[in-house]
């Protein structure tokens, strides 16, 4: 039997057509008709009205906080339970990341934590630069608290929303809640260009100057000239034809992710011991990927001893995210909260969602992990 992945890149002719479709017409370089369309595509799902593609999402959240004039020095909420990308593109800005607790009920930045943390902030005149939310494992945060927690304080919400491409918030798609948000086209997102990312922000100025930026901030000579410091983050246009194809077949895929995540709760919803990841009543998730928390006590065994036992089988599982305020690469920074992620991490574990898995495979999970039960 072949390994099973946690979540695989999933392609198939129509991906091979327009990749070849974009060779043939050589547009190589990082420019051309699929990145414009690609960018335009992409504005339009999300609904916002400016797209600029790029070489990754962290990318797209390192030129989110240049735009919205993070400096050395300042600081910036973060959820400490997400991907390390979060807090990594603060720091190069040169920011510090404040990392905030999740919500029991979402597993998302908890909104209370950080409307408590603003007032008390304002109160001192020690403000945050930026609030960064992110759209866990495909869940949209609680946005309405959140944009009056910010708008109250004017401060920036930036949206990591690299998980969450096809999720909504009260019909209202994520990507469109910040001030800018940032996309994920990585090998295991929900679609993907094998490497890259887009920015989405509501104005023509903010996409040129990302552009510009992201071009080695090349000025407008015949000759190389350059009075900024720029970056080499533009997408190529051979992926963004790639990104194209799998961004038609989105629709496709959360369907077939949420009947993935329905058939694990099916299976394992009912025994005790085993809680899956809330679905917040606010929103429509991309079911990127299922996430569960197991009680080893419940349950007959902890969270590592199921991992193990797939691995073992030669499929792929993974520990939820290790809070961001637990690494040491950010020991010393501050946390507002922290127990609710670290307990989550504790018994955390994501399971096989490709959108392409089998049924058949996805018994051979389950069964594994009702084998791993002890009374």
């Amino acid at each position: 039997m072949s390994r099973i992945y946690l979540s695989p890149p999933e392609v198939g002719p129509d991906e091979r057509r327009m990749l070849l479709e974009a060779f043939d017409s050589n547009w190589i370089a990082p420019l051309g008709p699929d990145v414009d369309a690609f960018e335009a595509e992409l504005a339009a799902r999300v609904g916002m009205p400016h797209a600029v593609a790029l070489s990754s999402g962290t990318a797209a959240l390192h030129l989110a906080l240049v735009l919205s004039g993070v400096q050395a020095g300042d600081e910036v909420l973060i959820p400490s339970f997400t991907f390390v990308a979060t807090a990594n593109a603060a720091t190069y800005v040169g920011a510090v990341p404040v990392f905030v607790d999740c919500s029991p009920e979402t597993w998302n930045i908890d909104p209370v934590l950080v409307a408590d943390e603003l007032d008390r902030r304002a109160a001192t005149d020690s403000l945050p630069a930026a609030v960064i939310t992110v759209d866990l494992y495909g869940q949209s945060c609680d946005y309405e608290p959140l944009l009056a927690a910010c708008e109250r304080h004017q401060v920036p919400l930036i949206e990591d929303a690299a998980e969450a491409l096809g999720t909504t918030y009260h019909g209202q798609a994520c990507g469109s809640f910040g001030s800018m948000a940032a996309f994920s086209f990585n090998g295991n997102k929900i679609i993907t260009t094998s490497g890259g990312g887009m920015l989405v922000t509501p104005t023509g100025d903010e996409a040129a100057r990302a552009r510009y930026l992201a071009t080695q901030a090349r000025e407008p000579f015949p000759h190389y000239e350059h009075t900024t410091i720029g970056y080499n983050y533009r997408l190529s246009n051979l992926l963004a034809a790639l990104g194209r194809a799998q961004l038609a077949g989105l629709d496709s895929r959360i369907t077939r992710r949420r009947r993935i995540q329905e058939r694990y709760r099916d299976a394992l919803g009912g025994i005790e011991g085993i809680e899956f990841m809330p679905i917040a009543p606010y929103g429509e998730p991309n079911w990127w990927l299922t996430c569960l928390t197991v009680d080893p006590d419940a349950f007959g065994c902890d969270r590592e001893d199921i991992r193990l036992a797939l691995e073992a089988a030669d499929i792929e599982a993974r520990p939820t995210w290790k809070p961001l305020h637990l690494q040491p690469v950010f020991a010393g920074n501050k946390v507002v909260g922290g127990s609710v992620c670290a307990e989550i991490f504790d018994r955390g574990i994501c399971l096989p969602t490709g959108s392409a898995l089998s049924e058949s495979d996805q018994d051979r999970v389950i069964d594994l992990i009702l084998a791993c039960r002890r009374p």
